[in-house]
Formats: C-alpha cells, sequence, structure tokens
C-alpha cells in the first residue's frame, strides 16, 4: 500500500524532480553579501534553485491539512507552514542577515513560516524522539529533501540518502545572525551553511 505524506501543514525543499502533486510551490532569492563572496553548494546537488554570489532556493508546501497519519519518531527537521508545527515536532528559527548595499531580495509563490524582508528569517519544525539510524516510513515515489537536527541523516525505508548543503556568504558589517529555539543543523556564525538530506 503506497504511503501518503502525513497530515497536516508543512514545507519542504523543493528538489529538481519536482513537488508533490497539488502542493504549493514558491522561492525565495536571498541578496549575499558582495564583497569576496564565499557562497558555496555541494557538487553534485540536487536542489531546484540557482547558486551564484546569490541564492535562491524554491519550495514545496502542503498547504492543506489532508493526509493520513502523523511523522514517524526521528531525528530531523522539516519547515513550517502555517501557525504550528505537526504533532511531535518542536519550532525554532535561522534569521539570516542578508546583503545590505542595495538590496534585492525578492519572493514568490507560497513559502514557509518566516519573515521576507531585506533579511530572511525561515522557521522549522525539529524533532529528536528517535535515533537517525531506525528507518521510517515515507513515500517514495519521488525524490524529496529533509534537513540534519542533532545527529547524521535519518533512514528513510526503501530511500538512498546523501547529504548536501548550501552555504551562504551574509553580511560583513555588523551582523545580526541569529537562531532561535530548535532549528536545524547549522555551520558557521556570521555566515550560514545548512546540511540536507537528499532521498532518492
Amino acid at each position: 500500500m503506497a504511503v501518503s505524506w502525513p497530515s497536516g501543514t508543512y514545507t519542504l525543499i523543493k528538489p529538481q524532480s519536482g513537488c508533490p502533486s497539488n502542493w504549493q510551490i514558491g522561492w525565495r532569492h536571498q541578496d549575499n553579501e558582495d564583497k569576496n563572496n564565499q557562497n558555496s553548494v555541494s557538487s553534485p546537488h540536487h536542489f531546484e534553485g540557482s547558486f551564484g554570489r546569490n541564492t535562491k532556493m524554491y519550495y514545496c508546501t502542503k498547504n492543506t491539512d489532508s493526509g493520513s497519519g502523523s511523522w514517524p519518531k526521528g531525528n530531523y527537521c522539516i519547515l513550517k507552514y502555517g501557525s504550528y508545527c505537526p504533532s511531535g515536532f518542536s519550532t525554532g528559527s535561522i534569521h539570516w542577515d542578508d546583503e545590505d548595499s542595495n538590496n534585492a531580495n525578492d519572493k514568490s509563490g507560497v513559502l514557509p513560516s518566516g519573515t521576507y524582508d531585506r533579511n530572511t528569517k525561515i522557521n522549522y519544525c525539529c524533532r529528536s524522539d528517535g535515533s537517525y539510524s531506525t528507518a521510517i516510513r515515507l513515500p517514495t515515489s519521488r525524490a524529496f529533501y529533509l534537513l540534519r537536527f542533532t545527529s547524521s541523516c535519518q533512514n528513510v525505508i526503501g530511500m538512498n540518502v546523501r547529504e548536501e548543503y548550501v552555504k551562504t556568504d551574509d553580511e560583513d558589517n555588523n551582523n545580526a545572525n541569529s537562531v532561535s529555539g530548535s532549528h536545524p543543523l547549522k555551520s558557521g556564525t556570521r555566515n550560514t551553511q545548512l546540511h540536507y538530506c537528499y532521498y532518492y
């Protein structure tokens, strides 16, 4: 029997292979540091978007409560959509201090909950109530991303996994990057590197 995505509203990173059917699509363009820019991305990677001196990420959002069951116990993060995380998750956020000079941040479509102005704040839902090594059951019909939380990438039944990253070079002057609550594994303080788990 095919597994469907758990009930509730939430957002996942969009892979090049696309979003689940009937989910909403959106993108966020972040204007990263102009001076001596050190942006980088996994090679190869499977993110839908553009990654040069600035960063454009695409998102898949499930904006209806439909679905079956709840998210399984494990160690991983998803992106928050709406006022609440699905059952079993704790909420948190990451704030990027984007380029101050001639800021060209932009957005379109449906995005995860957060604040999208001259800087970027994205809200997440994370859990660590199970071991990453205990494989969980999620839909396997197409590729998808989760985010690392406090362990290695969560194992998923019937899927291979590889870790991929996106590093953004954030504003150098008076950098105001910050995190709160339960947020995905992040490397760097004045710059931000997030660790994504690609399932295929």
